[in-house]
């Protein structure tokens, strides 16, 4: 059940700490009296500015003195910290108590999510079963508590972020972040952006209550949105350990998080800010949640001074200069006969994601990519450094801007919301956990 809930306007820094305090008072109550063994999950470098990296160095400074206390990032697939970025996400926690999930080799198989249950969920979209694979360290080790941190916002796969997501993509093993990832791909990315219960979430709340039910865990979640002054701030957290915890967070993400718009937008510029998206894998997350805004025959142009690379592992990055953002009728007749696709499904999936279908424009201006590499992708290239003289983005509000005579969209952090016209948020295909 929820433990407790504050919600405002603004919660300051100092507010979160003394709400953690609290959280583990209610946690020595309800789970442990004395926990000597603590597993902290929070998310990694690429959910930085939610502020989550500092509040479990807060946790991991409470627990410390009287407990052996472990952080496990929930990378899923994503490529692991090094020590630096360790450092700037989680302060003064030492780095041999920061462990790496390896999605390939570092898991143990738990269960499986039936395809039964699986083609149901999906309305027949998927008729697989997603084998329930998860992080060794995790479900070997004794917890006396294990405490999942992270920040609720709208998502391509689970419409929205964090809870059990932490688990089964986070500390989640090849088979099952490909299964479910080609899944949510199959229902459809705009069914899926915005609603609470999208059928992949519905496949891991089943998998969480038939698998997981004797971890001591908990959900501490927050929630962002930008204050009068434009910066985001903590709206909300969210305590407890049920799925009403979760549906508590997402619901006010979804009030506070998604902009919807009278008409689609023709041309929309974002940030995705250097020190936390390195590839497109992540850096799509511009394509993911603007696309439901954007006008056919528009242009979103991504500017990403980090980007390097596309995938997050060498083989995945690989497949997708293979074979492009080329658009879903072309990569699911690609999938149904080349063995790397199914192979590395989950990437497949991606491709699909991050597709305009042809419907707009999306160009990148990388800060490492050479104008080729973007192209070879199926995507539009620009010069970073013309573009940060052409749009200055310190001058730039969040909204419509005049720049020279030309009428933008500005998104300064694309990761942190949802923008869609009301036509499309409100007549999707599918009413998926509409909520």
């Amino acid at each position: 059940m929820p433990w407790f809930t504050k919600s405002a306007a603004e919660i300051s820094r100092a507010e979160v700490v003394a709400l953690i305090d609290r959280t583990l008072d209610e946690a020595k109550q309800r789970i442990c009296k004395d926990p000597k063994r603590v597993l902290l999950l929070p998310p990694d470098i690429t959910r930085m500015h939610s502020g989550a990296g500092w509040i479990t160095e807060a946790f991991y400074n409470l627990l410390s003195p009287t407990a052996d206390v472990h952080v496990i990032p929930t990378l899923g697939q994503h490529e692991p910290h090094t020590r630096e970025q360790n450092a700037q996400m989680f302060g003064k926690i030492p780095h041999e108590r920061i462990h790496a999930h390896d999605w390939r080799d570092g898991c143990v198989q738990i269960g499986e999510v039936p395809a039964d249950y699986v083609k149901e969920t999906t309305g027949g979209a998927a008729d697989w079963a997603f084998p329930l694979w998860l992080n060794s360290m995790l479900m070997k080790e004794k917890w006396d508590l294990i405490i999942n941190i992270g920040h609720v916002v709208p998502h391509e796969v689970l419409g929205f972020a964090n809870h059990n997501k932490n688990y089964f993509i986070g500390l989640g093993g090849k088979d099952l972040i490909c299964t479910s990832h080609m899944a949510a791909a199959c229902c459809g990315i705009e069914n899926n952006l915005g609603n609470l219960l999208t059928p992949v979430r519905q496949c891991f709340n089943y998998a969480e209550d038939t698998y997981l039910k004797s971890l001591p865990d908990f959900y501490v979640q927050v929630t962002l949105a930008r204050n009068p002054a434009g910066h985001l701030v903590h709206t909300g957290v969210f305590v407890g350990d049920d799925l009403e915890t979760y549906l508590g967070a997402a619901r006010q993400a979804r009030d506070q998080n998604i902009t919807t718009l009278d008409e689609p937008l023709k041309k929309v510029v974002c940030v995705m800010q250097g020190d936390e998206f390195f590839s497109t894998w992540v850096a799509n997350k511009a394509v993911y949640r603007t696309r439901m805004a954007l006008a056919d025959g528009g242009e979103l142009l991504i500017l990403a001074p980090g980007l390097k690379r596309f995938g997050e592992q060498p083989d995945v990055d690989a497949l997708i200069r293979k074979y492009g953002y080329c658009g879903t009728p072309q990569v699911m007749e690609l999938y149904k006969k080349n063995a790397d696709m199914q192979d590395l499904a989950h990437a497949s999936a991606h491709l699909i994601h991050g597709s305009s279908e042809g419907r707009f424009k999306i160009t990148y201006a990388p800060g490492h990519l050479e104008k080729a590499d973007v192209e070879q992708v199926k995507f539009g290239y620009a010069n970073l450094d013309e573009m940060l003289l052409k749009y200055p983005i310190g001058q730039l509000k969040e909204g419509f801007n005049d720049v020279n005579g030309e009428r933008i969209y500005f998104i300064p952090t694309p990761s942190a919301g949802l923008w869609a016209t009301k036509d499309r948020l409100l007549n999707r295909k599918t009413g998926f956990g509409a909520g």
